[in-house]
């Protein structure tokens, strides 16, 4: 007897089923060509939603970190909705903190700069070098030549570029809060979810080894904060000490930019003090040999300390994330690039290095 061959079954209304159909190159074939072509139709749509999963990610990390927060406040007896309600108050009133610290110095020196303009071509005429380089390159005619129509359109395309530009930024950071709000009301939800879809003997173990990567995620986000604000306030306290323009709007911007892991403290240094040298040359110095000294303590007492609590990453294995996380995903990948070490560095240590020893 066929081994293929059905069992008898007594001939019903359509008749007696036949035999299965035997595996062909044919189908072999085609069921390959049906999975490369859903696997190209994957990373398609992957790649057009980049934007979209990158703000996801986003929001995601900043719900693992502030997560903690409002489990605090529900420990105190605050209800989970206003737990999240107060912490999502918090970040928009630091966000709209940032934004007033900033907004007003770049509006007023761009006024400045406007009003300093006729006075500007005035001294300009007034010299007789620049007038001669004018006579001898017909400067005038080309400028009467270059303002034609396409000039103005291309001018318009780049207002229209900034404008987008400006008004994409705000959809982003709302859609980033947004999402991050949902995430905090639903994480308990989510997460439990996530630990669902384990199969049930293996559930408890990846359920332990999940808690203990969201906890390192959250201390990873309370540490950094908290070294981002101190650098802050010492930023703004040596601004109003060497009388540096707009110092609350320099504070913020060092405090944002040391989130960023390796290089964002010193590209907050290098600002403040092209500020400072715009000021005049011993203030600019000043900033300079301040940012120096704060940069090795920061580095080699803070940083270490706070962060020896909370994740345990080797510093090689930190660095060389931090640079992958840039060259893949820009400032997130920096962000999420020692967060995503400690979880690897657990999961190492917790599964697969005990699996081989069993070996």
């Amino acid at each position: 007897m066929d081994p293929d061959e059905p069992p008898a079954v007594p001939s019903g209304k359509f008749g007696t089923p036949g035999r299965p159909l035997r595996r062909s190159s044919f189908l072999i074939g085609f069921t390959g060509a049906l999975g490369v072509l859903l696997a190209y139709t994957l990373y398609l749509g992957i790649r057009n939603a980049g934007g979209i999963l990158v703000l996801v990610v986003i929001a995601l990390f900043l719900a693992v970190g502030l997560n903690p927060a409002v489990v605090r406040l529900h420990r105190w007896g605050v209800p989970h909705g206003l737990a999240v309600a107060g912490v999502a108050l918090t970040v928009v009133l630091l966000l709209c903190g940032g934004v007033v610290a900033l907004v007003p110095p770049i509006v007023t020196q761009s006024g400045q700069f406007i009003d300093q303009i006729p006075s500007l071509l005035d001294e300009l005429r007034r010299n007789p070098t620049v007038n001669d380089l004018v006579e001898r390159y017909d400067v005038v005619e080309r400028v009467q030549g270059a303002a034609n129509a396409q000039t103005i359109g291309r001018a318009l395309g780049g207002v229209l570029g900034g404008a987008q530009l400006i008004f994409g930024t705000v959809f982003r950071t709302l859609t980033v809060l947004v999402l991050t709000i949902y995430f905090l009301a639903y994480f308990n939800k989510l997460r439990s979810l996530g630990y669902s879809l384990v199969p049930r003997t293996r559930r408890e173990r990846v359920q332990l080894i999940g808690d203990e990567i969201l906890a390192k995620v959250g201390a990873y986000m309370v540490g950094a904060l908290s070294i981002a604000v101190l650098a802050g306030a010492t930023t703004f306290l040596f601004a109003l000490i060497v009388g540096l323009p707009y110092p609350f709007a320099l504070a913020v911007v060092v405090a944002v930019t040391d989130l960023i892991p390796q290089i964002g403290a010193t590209l907050g240094a290098v600002i403040v003090s092209l500020v400072g040298f715009a000021s005049d040359l011993p203030t600019g110095i000043a900033c300079a040999v301040f940012f120096l000294i704060y940069q090795q303590v920061e580095n080699y007492l803070i940083y270490p300390k706070v962060m020896r609590r909370s994740v345990e990453v080797n510093e090689v294995a930190a660095l060389l994330a931090a640079l992958l996380g840039v060259a893949l995903l820009g400032v997130v990948g920096a962000l999420i690039a020692i967060p995503t070490v400690a979880a690897l560095q657990l999961i190492l240590r917790e599964v697969v290095l005990p699996r081989q020893e069993r070996r």
